[in-house]
């Protein structure tokens, strides 16, 4: 999936300066009934996630995120849910971000990062985001793996 113009985003790049791409991990548990979120400062509760480091692709960059945030340590899916062209703060510049997913076990033990806790919750639950079409997009997409999947 495709939003926030991130197709045009790309066409602009290489002809300005831009901000190194940001990279999420959607994860789901495995019955597709809830999702990972991380409750960010002042962005509420958000996938896991953050910018790509100098030397990182933004799969690996994704896995690191998740990891530091969460303390979990998954395989993401082969393919990105989607493709994000957004400000994360007012005042900066838009960035590229990727949408990966994994699927884990909920009984996983989380190691959060000081003052930012992680908690799975329910994809019918309602959740205070920075950026509330989020909650729709990863409903949608839980529902397709889930028909994929056959469950």
């Amino acid at each position: 999936m495709e939003f926030d113009g991130a197709s045009q985003g790309l066409t602009t790049v290489g002809r300005r300066p831009s901000e190194p791409p940001a990279a999420e991990v959607w994860v789901f548990d495995e019955d597709f009934a809830r999702v990972l979120l991380v409750h960010h400062r002042w962005r509420g509760w958000v996938p896991p996630g953050g910018r790509v480091e100098p030397g990182e692709t933004p799969r690996e960059g994704a896995r690191r995120e998740l990891f530091e945030e969460t303390g979990v340590e998954a395989e993401l899916l082969p393919q990105p849910a989607a493709a994000t062209v957004r400000s994360y703060r007012p005042e900066w510049p838009a960035t590229l971000g990727l949408s990966f997913v994994a699927i884990v076990d909920a009984a996983t033990p989380l190691a959060t990062e000081r003052g930012q806790p992680a908690a799975w919750t329910a994809l019918d639950a309602d959740w205070a985001s920075y950026f509330p079409e989020d909650a729709s997009r990863i409903r949608r997409h839980a529902r397709w793996l889930r028909a994929a999947s056959g469950r």
